[in-house]
């Protein structure tokens, strides 16, 4: 049984790998500055998140830019498992500092005390990201394997979604691999890969295994139905429980791999507990892409809502078109399959919305920042 330090461990991933390792035997102490963004205004008293930990952790209320808050934390822990992150892709591009001192400083203060300072950490797993890639990967009938670059305003302008690659004819998607090309086209995006290769080059260098997952699209229940800035389902689903219309981005047919929270947990659990998961990198998801439209239906069905869906043809700069994993090393190294459907996770999913208070419609707050700093179009 070990101590295990969870930041960000009042969040959607945090608290569900709480509970599990909880369940196991571990002892838990959740290291987290319940942002408003995601609890809502006083967490301590409202957030179902922090609700469903409350006095079965230790808690520690603070960010990460603290120091002093990080010393406090670090005291007697075995594992630390590394969440806590700012999360929205469209957000980081105008909120650049914040990203930077959050997700990249905040990650550099804890490796400084890893190695400046007396303490008993064995092991530490970072959430790293699908947003690393940046677009996925795709096999050229001219050129084998290809990495298309970020897909361009005056190419998007002409409704030209799909992504193109000099000297090749149409692209096929496939799933992609951990050692394919890192080239993330958000703030976010490169956020989470300074963490992740801060965490993999530092730790070992030290004698602590370090371990990287590189999550897709997280949903499940439980999940923020408050923050406007990320998670289509849960934005679709207040906009859908408003009696609101979905605007569908681009075409309807971007895609992403959408993984249910009882596989991340289950993945990152592995990674926690297997020898074989140390210093490695690690994509967890379910091997397979569904587009945005694809959703959007699903969610109506399920809700029995009827709603207008409108395909714009409006972007954001900075999203992908494509990205789905391939689990072949997770699978080969920790054994981990993905148990739970997109169609089975969506109606644990609606089911559990269907339990909560409907929450206000905020997502046109965010499309309006964004306009304004030319990054919606």
């Amino acid at each position: 049984m070990k101590n295990i330090l969870i930041t960000g461990g009042a969040g959607f991933i945090g608290s569900n790998l709480a509970l599990q390792l909880i369940s196991k035997g571990h002892t838990v102490t959740v290291f987290d500055n319940l942002s408003p963004q995601i609890h809502g205004e006083n967490a301590k008293e409202t957030s179902p998140l922090f609700l469903s930990i409350k006095d079965k952790v230790k808690f520690i209320e603070g960010s990460v830019t603290e120091v002093e808050r990080w010393k406090e934390a670090l005291i007697g822990q075995d594992v630390v498992v590394h969440l806590a992150a700012e999360t929205g892709t469209g957000q980081s591009m105008y909120e650049v500092q914040k990203y930077v001192d959050v997700n990249i400083n905040g990650t550099a203060l804890l490796l400084d005390l890893l190695v400046n300072t007396q303490h008993q950490v064995k092991k530490v797993v970072v959430a790293s990201s699908r947003s690393i890639y940046g677009e996925g990967k795709y096999i050229s009938k001219e050129l084998g394997a290809v990495y298309p670059s970020h897909r361009s305003a005056e190419y998007m302008d002409k409704g030209e979604f799909e992504v193109q690659y000099p000297g090749s004819t149409a692209l096929q998607l496939v799933g992609t691999d951990e050692d394919s090309k890192i080239h993330p086209s958000s703030v976010y995006g490169i956020t989470k890969q300074n963490q992740e290769q801060m965490i993999m080059t530092v730790c070992p260098t030290l004698g602590i295994s370090a371990v990287a997952f590189r999550y897709q699209n997280v949903y499940g229940p439980g999940q923020s139905l408050k923050n406007p800035y990320t998670g289509i389902l849960s934005i679709f689903s207040t906009q859908i429980k408003n009696g609101n219309g979905i605007n569908i981005f681009e075409d309807g047919k971007e895609s992403r791999d959408f993984v249910f929270i009882d596989d991340v947990v289950a993945a990152t659990i592995l990674g926690i507990e297997k020898e074989e998961a140390n210093n490695q990198v690690f994509n967890v998801g379910t091997g397979e892409a569904t587009d945005v439209l694809t959703v959007a239906n699903g969610l109506i069905k399920n809700y029995g809502i009827e709603v207008p869906i409108t395909v714009s043809g409006n972007y954001r700069l900075g999203d992908i078109r494509h990205n789905y994993a391939d689990l072949s090393k997770i699978n080969n190294l920790l054994g981990f399959v993905p148990s739970v459907s997109f169609e089975e996770g969506l109606k644990h999913f609606t089911d559990w919305v269907n339990t909560q208070e409907v929450q206000e419609d905020q997502y046109q707050k965010s499309i309006d920042e964004m306009k304004a700093k030319g990054l919606y179009k």
